[in-house]
């Protein structure tokens, strides 16, 4: 997957439990585990905007993206053509 979810990095850094924040963003614990584990495979914008408010940091600082291995081994063998 491109897009890895920093969660985890952006709750340790503000001292939040899983708990914590499921109780202050209205979701459950598996969802937020999911998320915090980097297992989702989409986000709700207005998910995205409850989590960035309770941790108090923006979209980039839990969202990366991250080129896939196989996307980048596919453009050097065009490069090299």
């Amino acid at each position: 997957m491109a897009i890895i979810i920093n969660l985890d990095v952006m709750m340790a850094m503000r001292k939040k439990g899983l708990t914590e924040l499921a109780g202050e963003i209205d979701i459950t614990l598996a969802n937020l585990s999911i998320l915090k584990n980097n297992k989702a495979k989409a986000i709700r914008l207005s998910t995205l905007n409850e989590i960035c408010k309770a941790l108090e940091c923006q979209p980039g600082d839990i969202l990366e993206y991250v080129e896939d291995e196989q996307t980048s081994a596919d453009t050097d063998d065009e490069a090299d053509k």
